[in-house]
């Protein structure tokens, strides 16, 4: 029998733009989905939880790049 693994959502942070959505989708064990509220992600805890780490550091990078700190 095959254990079914529970699925959660997360809404995607303001400034996740193409390219780091779809580096998080190829990464993660995620999926994205548009809901009536916007995109969302879905997928296991655990893999939402890296996503989110993902998206905020390459969010955190590019802003410094903005900036001229790096």
């Amino acid at each position: 029998m095959v254990e079914e693994k529970e699925e959660f959502q997360m809404g995607l942070p303001n400034g996740v733009g193409e390219a780091m959505l779809a580096h998080a989708i190829e990464k993660f064990d995620v999926k994205l989905e548009h809901t009536e509220f916007g995109p969302v992600l879905i997928g296991e805890y655990d893999e939402l939880v890296k996503a989110k780490d993902f998206l905020e550091n390459a969010i955190r990078e590019r802003l410094e790049e903005l900036e001229g700190k790096k």
